[in-house]
């Protein structure tokens, strides 16, 4: 069984207007900043990782803090084979203003069709989620099971590959703030 877990909801605002260079800057607060105050985790998403022999996070606070309020206690392996995929926003004039959330998809749309500006690139990515999803099936294949706690489009990214290679989601929790889907090996 593989679980793989969105983290929880950031601390940081999404309710400004920003510019595309303050975007840039405004993203690598959301990197390095930790979750808001007050939340409780679905105890559907606690108890798919209970089942878990294995937990693993992402390098970024935001995963790290879900993964120790998911699954409190546990020992927790952290790769950054499993950070975010980058979210260069375009090249566009300092007038043009939006609020985070959409920067974010013009941004992932951007990327999607070549703007990266130094950083992965999306065929990077793609190769990365590639070994992602091959890291999690070995795991899961050497211990029973492992849960992630990572990001909403890297994950999304791994899924092609998870079922490219026999495995099939059993539960889909969607893409929201601590959602999670569960995959299982396609029975034979």
């Amino acid at each position: 069984m593989i679980v793989i877990a969105r983290h929880g909801r950031p601390a940081l605002d999404r309710h400004i207007w920003i510019n595309a260079n303050q975007y840039i800057d405004w993203w690598a607060q959301y990197d390095a900043g930790g979750l808001a105050e007050g939340q409780i985790v679905p105890n559907g998403l606690i108890q798919a990782l209970q089942a878990c022999k294995v937990i693993v996070s992402s390098t970024l606070r935001r995963a790290l803090e879900t993964a120790a309020m998911a699954a409190p206690g546990r020992d927790v392996i952290v790769d950054p084979l499993f950070v975010e995929a980058p979210l260069p926003p375009p090249d566009l004039p300092d007038f043009i203003l939006f609020r985070p959330r959409f920067w974010g998809v013009v941004a992932r749309i951007s990327w999607h069709f070549g703007n990266h500006r130094g950083q992965e690139s999306r065929k990077e990515a793609e190769v990365r989620a590639a070994k992602a999803a091959d890291w999690l099936i070995a795991e899961a294949m050497k211990s029973g099971s492992v849960g992630l706690c990572a990001h909403g489009w890297f994950n999304r990214m791994m899924r092609p590959h998870l079922l490219a290679r026999g495995w099939v989601c059993v539960y889909d929790g969607r893409d929201s703030h601590w959602s999670h889907r569960v995959y299982r090996p396609r029975p034979k």
